[in-house]
């Protein structure tokens, strides 16, 4: 599929009314068989819920997180979405970046990591952002060193026996910390090579 010109979509903030479709957004990206499609499936590590409504609706009502929706103009389809929280100090956390499998590779997820970089920046003062990414995922750990991540050599562990983030596969998760300085003159990435 093509890339998608500036002017094909929008960028909103989520609300409520956007719950149902944005955790319906973010499971056929990563779970489940619809997620295939595209090459961000973590189907093979985790079955179940990538994110419920309870989860969804309380980040949403957080004033400290922006839930930010892509969509296509002029039918406003939602097409991908990211979440950047504010966790102080000058950081900010970028999560639940989500492209619609069939639009993957098309340039959507450097935009919207942009466009979120540059939320963090304006919104929050943030001049890092820093994210979390499944360990085996050496894929998306690749993309996201594309776009200037770097690892910290930091872990977290995988919250096993949390039923809200699904089920896992084996018993080895953990995530990887990776981090970028981002500057006042932020720019566009559109490389839709191995995108999101």
């Amino acid at each position: 599929m093509s890339a998608m010109s500036r002017s094909d979509f929008e960028t909103t903030g989520a609300t409520m009314r956007d719950i149902d479709e944005y955790v319906a957004l973010v499971q056929s990206a990563y779970r489940g068989e619809s997620s295939r499609a595209g090459w961000t499936t973590e189907a093979q590590l985790l079955t179940g819920a990538r994110l419920n409504a309870e989860l969804a609706g309380a980040t949403i009502a957080d004033p400290g997180s922006a839930v930010l929706l892509l969509r296509t103009r002029p039918a406003g389809a939602l097409r991908a979405c990211v979440q950047i929280t504010d966790e102080g100090a000058h950081v900010a956390y970028l999560g639940t970046l989500a492209v619609e499998p069939r639009r993957q590779g098309t340039g959507i997820g450097s935009r919207l990591i942009s466009i979120a970089e540059g939320y963090a920046r304006r919104e929050f003062g943030a001049d890092t952002v820093r994210l979390t990414v499944l360990r085996q995922r050496s894929d998306l750990i690749a993309f996201y060193r594309r776009r200037g991540y770097a690892p910290t050599g930091r872990t977290e562990p995988f919250p096993y026996g949390d039923t809200r983030v699904g089920t896992p596969l084996r018993d080895d998760l953990e995530f990887v910390e990776l981090k970028k300085r981002i500057c006042d003159a932020l720019t566009h990435v559109d490389d839709p090579a191995g995108d999101a």
